[in-house]
Formats: structure tokens, sequence, C-alpha cells
């Protein structure tokens, strides 16, 4: 039985011949399997005789099976131009959930090769979602458009905005672990872009809801130690009380290692020593390694003892 959908319609997928792999054939593969019996007016989406959804729906499969041959073939625009296609074919067959799922594949198809096109699919996805009321899946999409934004794009702001997006909808949903996961990726970036109000008010909060949480608490000591940091950046005095604080919050906090290190590197900064500041770091990262997110929080600490202005840019 022909398909009745002209095969011109999926010719403008096709990269160019210099863009095509090794495995061109199987791109090209996609297209000539819409040949053959397939024939009909170039008006195939006419609802006349009533089978106007007929033909979308022919046309959604076929651009689905040209997109995934693409994908066999490694074009990976072609195959995200495909399920785009596919994605807007379904909306006007009112299948939202299709149309989104078609969105999605876009997108991780353009990640491989086009990383703003991706965000533009998966952002077409999160507008359904959103309308449908699946805002979990919503959010899930945002943090893959941040990811986007860190290691593609490099636009940490952007990445900031959609990490504070998906943490919305989760909290929305009650999925506060998620949520925190997303908020605590916003306070690190904050911290690295010196917004050390808005990290510390991240920290402080994540901290508050996990200390009373048996299988938890044990990470409230490390959001109040980089809270107690990004306060130490900002002002001496500041992070002596928001020690005490959190002391006060969380008594398991006094005996951490990492409240030990607080304090002795207030002293240490008290006293203007840089030697000791450095020696107190060394002997903190010989049990706990210090990753690179604290490793610059010390040394701009470090960077405000008198003498040490400059910095070596080391710790150790």
């Amino acid at each position: 039985m022909g398909c009745n959908f002209p095969v011109w319609l999926l010719l403008p997928l096709l990269p160019p011949p210099q863009h095509l792999n090794g495995n061109r054939q199987d791109g090209i593969a996609a297209l000539q399997f819409t040949r053959g019996t397939c024939h009909g007016s170039d008006h195939i989406f006419s609802v006349e005789h009533g089978r106007g959804n007929t033909k979308i729906e022919e046309a959604c499969e076929m651009y689905t099976r040209a997109a995934n041959m693409f994908k066999m073939a490694k074009n990976w625009s072609a195959a995200g131009n495909a399920f785009c296609q596919a994605a807007k074919l379904h909306m006007q067959l009112q299948s939202k959930h299709d149309s989104a799922t078609s969105f999605v594949d876009a997108g991780n198809a353009y990640k491989k090769a086009d990383p703003q096109e991706a965000i533009n699919c998966l952002n077409a996805a999160i507008d359904i979602y959103t309308d449908m009321g699946r805002f979990t899946i919503a959010a899930k999409h945002h943090i893959t458009i941040a990811e986007i934004y860190e290691t593609e794009l490099v636009d940490i702001e952007k990445a900031i905005a959609h990490y504070e997006q998906s943490a919305d909808y989760y909290k929305g949903e009650e999925s506060n672990s998620s949520a925190n996961k997303c908020l605590l990726k916003v306070a690190a970036y904050a911290a690295q872009l010196e917004q050390y109000q808005k990290a510390i008010e991240i920290y402080e909060q994540v901290g508050a809801n996990t200390m009373d949480n048996p299988l938890l608490k044990y990470s409230a000591k490390d959001y109040f130690f980089k809270a107690a940091l990004c306060h130490f950046i900002v002002d001496e005095l500041n992070a002596k009380l928001a020690l005490e604080k959190y002391e006060e919050m969380f008594p398991a906090f006094t005996d951490s290692r990492e409240c030990k290190l607080l304090k002795k590197l207030l002293e240490a900064h008290e006293e203007q020593n840089s030697e000791a500041y450095t020696e107190a770091v060394k002997e903190f990262d010989s049990i706990s390694r210090l990753d690179q997110w604290l490793t610059t929080m010390l040394l701009r600490i470090k960077k405000s003892i008198q003498g040490d202005g400059e910095g070596d840019g080391d710790l150790k």
C-alpha cells in the first residue's frame, strides 16, 4: 500500500555531501525509503476526503524514521531537524506528549552539533510539559539546558537561571532533594561570581533543611562550612558571628573538622599570619582533599591577609 507522502519534503533534511561522514549511505537511505509507491498531491495536509490527519500521522512517522537513520549515520543536525519537524506535526495533531518527546529527541541530537539549537528544542519541550502540568519533567530538561550552558556555551549566568527554574519546579512538586541539588549548583556558581550573599542564603537554607534528617545531616556541616567561607571573604566579623550561629543551630558542627579549620583560619587571619593560615589548610587537605571550589574560596580569603595581597596562588 502506498504511503501518499512526497519524498521532496525530506530532502532539505539531508546535509550537503561534504558534511556527511563515511556512513552517508545510511543518511541517504532515510530518504530513499519514502520512494517507490509514494505519491499524491503536494498539498499533503489537505483534509480533503477526511484523510488530512492520516497523512500528517504518516509524515510524523517518516520524519521520525528519517531522524533515527540520521542518528545511526551520526548526522546529528539532520537528525535534530527531522525530529523537530515531527514535533511540529504532532502539535498539528494535538498530540502534546508526542510533540514534546520529539522536541526532546531533537534537542538530544542537536547537543552533539549545535548546542544553541538544542536549547531551543528543549525549551519548546518545556513549554509543552508545563502547559500539561508535568513540572517534574520540565525541571529535568531545565537541568539539561543548564548543563549545556555550563559545558558547551560557558554562560554561567544562564546556567544559574535554569538551575533556579528547575529548583522552583521541583519544590512545587515536593521533590525537595532534587530541588536542593539544583540550589547547591546555584550557590557554588554564585560564590564563584562573587555573589556571596546569594550563596550564603542557599547554603544556610539547605543546611537547615538537612540537619534534622538522619540520612542527610552529615552533609549539613559541609553547607554551613561553605556558607561561613563566603561570610569570611566578605568580612571576618561576619564569619565569626555566622560560625557561632551554626554551632548553636547544629551542635554536631562544633566537633567537625570543618568547624575546627574555620576557627584556625579566623585566628590566623586576625593575627595576619599567612603561614599559620597555610599550615591549617595543609593539615585539613592531608585528610580531606580540597576541591577546586574550596581552593578558590580559601585563596580569596588568604589574599586578604596583609602582605599576601598579591598571593602566590598556593595554599600548600
